[in-house]
C-alpha cells in the first residue's frame, strides 16, 4: 500500500475522490497533539474530517438500495452534518438528518440550535438548518401532528431530490414516527447498517482524536493507580476520574466501571461504594469521549499485594489479549481472531451468550460499538474482515481460581496496513501493584 501524505485543500482534481482520501503515514507514529489547533503544526484538519465523513456516507448510500437517508442516532448526525449539541440529546430521539440523493444534508435541530447552526456551521447550507420537534420521546403525543408535518416536509424533499421512490434508510426513530413515514409514502428499510459500512475506516484526524481520547485516559490510569489504597471507595475513584477526564477536555464521561475483591467474579459492569482492602484485585472500564471519538480502556490492578492465583489470572488474561493483537492485520477475518479466545465453558459460563462481552471485539468511533465485532458468539459463523484504517478495542476477562478475584485488560489498536498499532499505552504487560506493601 503506498504511504498517504498530507495535502493543501486548494488541490486541482475530482474534490470527492480528494473527500475520500485517508491520510494515513504509517510511517510516523500516530499524534496525540493536544487539545489546540495551532498555526505552526497540522494537527487535526476539521474541514478535512468533515469532508471525509460526508464522502464516506454518500458513498455507502450510492453503494445501498436506498435513495436517502433518515438519521435519528446522534452519532450519524454528527458524522454526516459535523453537528452536535450535547450530551443530553443522546437519549431525546429530538434532532434528525436527511442525506437525499446527491443533495447537501439538511439537520433538523432543536429550537435555537438551528439558528446557531446558520451563524456558525458555514460547512452547511444555511437554509438546510431548520428547527424540528418529533416529541421528545412520546412525551408531546403523535396526535398532536409534529411528526406527521415532519414525514410530510421529508417526503417532500425526497420528490426534489429524485428518490422518493427509493427506499429511505432510517437507523432508529420513535416508533410512531416510523409510521408516519410509511403513511407518507416511504419504504423505510434499514439505514444503520448503511452509516455502519461508511463509519468503519477512520482517516487520519479520527484516528488521532481516538488517539487523543486514549492519552487522556492513561494520564487518568496513573491517578488510579496513586490513588488505590485501603478506604477509598469505588465511587472516589469514578468521582476523581470524571473530574480529571473533564478538566482534560472530555466531552462525556459515558461510564467507568470500577469494580473491585469479590465483585470481580462475576463482572457486574458497575460501580458501587465499595472500600478498598489491601489485596484486593481491582479491575477498571474509563469509556469517554474528545471531539466525540471514544474510549473503551480496562486495566487491573491489586491494591498493595497480589496472590498466586491473583497473577495467574492476570497472566492468562494478559495471554489470550496478545495472541489476539498478534493476529490483527487486513484480511484477516474475525473468526479467526475469536478462535485464539477460551470458550465459555472454559472460564466458568454455560455458554457464549452468557459470556458474551468478556472476550470481545469492538470498533471505536462517534460510537462505542462499531464494526468489526469479535465474539465467539457471532463471528466464528458470521465473520468480517479486518481492513485497512479500522479502529477497535480488544479485551479478554480470566476469573482467579480464588473463586473471586478476576482480571480484565483491553487494549485499542489501529489497523495499519501491515498489522496494528496499539493506543491504549498505560503499562499492562504484567499486573501492577498499586502502592505495594
Amino acid at each position: 500500500m503506498d504511504q498517504k501524505v498530507l495535502r493543501p485543500h486548494n488541490i486541482t482534481g475530482d474534490p470527492a475522490a480528494f473527500a475520500l482520501e485517508p491520510n494515513w503515514m504509517w510511517d510516523r507514529h500516530i499524534p496525540a497533539p493536544g487539545h489546540i489547533n495551532v498555526d505552526f503544526e497540522r494537527r487535526v484538519d476539521y474541514d478535512r474530517l468533515r469532508s471525509y465523513r460526508l464522502a464516506r456516507a454518500r458513498q455507502a448510500l450510492k453503494n445501498s438500495e436506498c435513495g436517502a437517508l433518515l438519521l435519528f442516532d446522534v452519532n450519524n448526525i454528527r458524522y454526516v452534518t459535523g453537528t452536535k449539541i450535547g450530551e443530553w440529546e443522546r437519549d431525546k430521539l429530538c434532532r434528525f438528518a436527511l442525506l437525499a440523493g446527491d443533495e447537501e444534508p439538511v439537520v433538523w435541530d432543536f429550537g435555537s440550535a438551528a439558528v446557531h447552526h446558520k451563524l456558525n456551521c458555514d460547512w452547511l447550507v444555511p437554509d438546510n438548518c431548520r428547527a424540528g420537534m418529533l416529541g421528545m420521546r412520546g412525551t408531546v403525543p403523535p396526535s398532536v401532528g409534529l411528526m406527521r408535518n415532519h414525514a410530510t416536509e421529508i417526503m417532500s424533499l425526497l420528490r426534489d431530490a429524485g428518490v422518493a421512490d427509493m427506499p429511505v434508510g432510517v437507523d432508529l426513530a420513535e416508533t410512531a414516527m416510523f409510521f408516519e413515514l410509511q403513511k407518507a409514502g416511504m419504504k423505510v428499510v434499514d439505514g444503520q447498517q448503511v452509516m455502519l459500512d461508511a463509519r468503519e475506516i477512520k482517516n487520519i484526524d479520527e484516528i488521532t482524536l481516538l488517539n487523543q481520547a486514549a492519552a487522556m485516559v492513561d494520564g487518568v490510569y496513573h491517578m488510579i493507580w496513586e490513588e488505590l489504597k485501603p478506604g477509598r471507595r469505588e465511587n472516589d475513584i469514578v468521582a476523581l476520574a470524571n473530574k480529571m477526564l473533564y478538566e482534560m477536555g472530555s466531552d462525556d464521561v459515558e461510564a467507568i466501571n470500577a469494580i473491585s475483591g469479590e465483585r470481580c467474579n462475576p463482572h457486574p459492569h458497575n460501580f458501587t461504594d465499595r472500600l478498598l482492602r489491601p489485596g484486593d484485585q481491582a479491575f477498571f472500564d474509563i469509556l469517554q469521549a474528545y471531539q466525540g471519538y471514544r474510549t473503551c480502556y480496562y486495566r487491573t490492578f491489586n491494591v498493595g499485594r497480589a496472590t498466586p492465583a491473583q497473577h495467574d489470572a492476570y497472566k492468562k488474561c494478559r495471554q489470550w489479549l496478545d495472541d489476539a493483537i498478534s493476529l490483527i492485520k487486513p484480511g484477516v477475518s474475525t473468526d479467526t481472531v475469536a478462535r485464539v479466545w477460551p470458550a465459555a465453558e472454559e472460564f466458568g459460563f454455560p455458554n457464549e451468550l452468557a459470556a458474551f462481552g468478556l472476550q470481545f471485539g469492538h470498533g471505536l468511533g462517534l460510537a462505542l460499538h462499531e464494526r468489526p465485532i469479535i465474539s465467539r458468539l457471532v463471528s466464528l459463523d458470521n465473520p468480517m474482515e479486518i481492513k485497512t484504517g479500522m479502529v477497535f478495542a480488544l479485551e479478554t476477562y480470566c476469573p482467579a481460581k480464588d473463586g473471586y478475584s478476576a482480571a480484565r485488560i483491553e487494549e485499542e489498536v489501529v489497523v495499519t496496513d501491515t498489522g496494528c498499532t496499539v493506543i491504549s499505552l498505560f503499562p499492562a504487560e504484567e499486573l501492577p501493584i498499586a502502592n505495594a506493601y
